[in-house]
């Protein structure tokens, strides 16, 4: 990374602490002028994750282009919470799309506010897509494809909860194996969710040879707030994965949502990562590596694999995948600057020539 990372102990909170900063470096949250985009007033769970995530990606969005911006936001928790109707959280041109359809409704939202831009003279409007796991990764795929291969000039942010959480607790691709759902229940040989199975939508974005892609976490605010307005900065197709943990379908604290996201990325579970045309450009490193366990013991849904029936094998299992995790991406190489997990696809060397 070319940015120096400032830690949060060296700066105090978002508001006060950020006056020790330049301007420049200082969280989008601790100005006055902010837009506020997602307000307070919405239903969210206490701890959630994604109202939190959302709430700084957005208006990193709005900053970063001076408020010119429509969002396209899929069917799921961050839609139901934020507009129960007639109500509404968002100060901002927002449009409710299908639960599957969010990355086609934002491509026609581009194509006219760039016919609109060339008959009026006036600037640009950007589109910003979001949808969680369930809309992203399973029924949204096929339209989210289809804007990375067309390289659409549009944002879509996936807020990854690893479930269908607003509908009870379902599985979806994004769910990790061993977890307890609603529809993976602890039964059978293999409790939980099955393994072998899921999408890892951030490395399928780069085959797809993208301008951006990158992943954060709501642990590392001002880092997701940098990769947001890196993405607003660039055209063409971006997206950007956050894992946002959810106290309820997590079986956690709704204190912990934080400290689950920072152990996420910590035991290697959720690497952190930027990629420019598949070709991966900066990682955050790990500053102490924490154990496996350490993460699942804090939720519920790992709570089977503990204990005097705990499967030790599976712990094990986990540990092996967070590991390769680890030396896929070079986490704990601070020497290292980039590690290839894909290679190049062919039209990112050809998008990346024609800048």
């Amino acid at each position: 990374m070319n940015e120096q990372q400032i830690h949060f102990y060296q700066t105090g909170t978002f508001t006060v602490g950020n006056r020790l900063l330049d301007p420049s470096q200082r969280s989008v949250q601790s100005s006055m002028d902010r837009s506020n985009s997602l307000n307070s007033g919405h239903r969210a769970c206490q701890g959630c994750g994604e109202a939190l995530g959302a709430r700084y990606a957005v208006d990193a969005a709005m900053r970063a282009v001076n408020g010119r911006l429509a969002a396209a936001n899929a069917t799921g928790c961050l839609e139901v919470f934020s507009t129960p109707y007639p109500e509404t959280s968002w100060q901002m041109p927002w449009f409710h799309s299908l639960f599957g359809n969010t990355a086609a409704v934002a491509t026609g939202m581009a194509a006219a506010f760039r016919v609109r831009a060339k008959k009026t003279g006036t600037p640009v409007t950007r589109v910003l897509a979001m949808g969680g796991d369930g809309g992203t990764t399973d029924i949204g795929f096929g339209c989210l494809s289809g804007m990375f291969e067309r390289n659409d000039d549009v944002l879509y942010i996936c807020y990854d909860n690893e479930a269908y959480m607003n509908t009870g607790v379902q599985r979806s691709s994004a769910t990790p194996p061993a977890a307890r759902t609603a529809t993976t229940q602890i039964a059978g040989e293999e409790p939980g969710n099955a393994w072998g199975q899921g999408k890892n939508v951030p490395l399928i974005a780069m085959a797809h040879g993208i301008p951006y892609v990158a992943t954060a976490t709501v642990a590392d605010l001002r880092d997701l707030e940098r990769k947001v307005t890196k993405a607003m900065s660039i055209r063409g197709a971006c997206y950007i994965h956050i894992l946002v943990p959810c106290p309820l379908g997590w079986g956690s604290a709704s204190g912990q949502t934080v400290q689950l996201a920072r152990l996420a990325h910590q035991t290697g579970i959720f690497p952190v990562f930027e990629a420019e045309y598949g070709k991966v450009t900066g990682v955050q490193t790990i500053r102490r590596k924490e154990p496996v366990e350490s993460y699942l013991k804090l939720q519920k849904r790992f709570a089977h694999l503990f204990g005097r029936n705990g499967d030790p094998e599976v712990l094990e299992r986990i540990q092996a995948m967070a590991d390769n995790n680890i030396e896929k991406f070079g986490l704990l190489d601070l020497d290292d600057e980039t590690a290839s997990v894909v290679p190049v696809p062919e039209q990112g060397e050809e998008r990346a020539h024609t800048i």
